[in-house]
């Protein structure tokens, strides 16, 4: 894994996926997530294809296959931890999954679980991760998305 460092802004993939009108969460076991709900997402690493991560992070997270359709939003998300500021940009996707998990879960998640947005809303963070997953839901149950091509992913060497 890579180290992990905090005095610059970092990108996050993450997927909001909905089936019959409820989100699926993933319940995090990292020490400072330990026990908390998440969208399906992680971060980023150099060079990678902004596609073909958050595929990763949803099949690692979820067990399930994800096709991105679109794009739900990019979002800047500011939060103090242990007495350290961290700066996400979050691109999280939209899209398909498969009808059944085609693997098991990654060490860092428990269990997913379908959620409506209505329970949603009502956690707090002693139960959800980031209170912008709250924000995510309105967003998407209002219509919201963007064409994927809104991305371009160059390698220059």
């Amino acid at each position: 894994m890579t180290q992990r460092i905090f005095t610059q802004t970092f990108g996050v993939v993450g997927a909001l996926i909905e089936r019959d009108g409820k989100i699926l969460l993933v319940k995090e076991t990292k020490a400072t997530a330990r026990g908390k709900w998440n969208q399906p997402a992680g971060w980023l690493e150099v060079g990678e294809d902004v596609i073909e991560a958050v595929k990763r992070e949803v099949q690692e997270e979820t067990g399930f296959t994800f096709e991105p359709k679109h794009i739900l939003g990019i979002y800047s998300l500011v939060k103090e931890e242990a007495g350290v500021t961290h700066h996400a940009i979050k691109i999280i996707f939209l899209g398909n999954i498969s009808d059944k998990e085609t693997t098991g879960l990654a060490d860092d998640v428990s269990e997913t679980k379908w959620f409506t947005p209505e329970e949603i809303e009502n956690m707090d963070l002693k139960t959800l991760r980031d209170l912008d997953i709250k924000q995510l839901v309105k967003d998407y149950f209002s219509g919201k998305k963007y064409s994927i091509d809104l991305l371009t992913h160059t390698i220059q060497r």
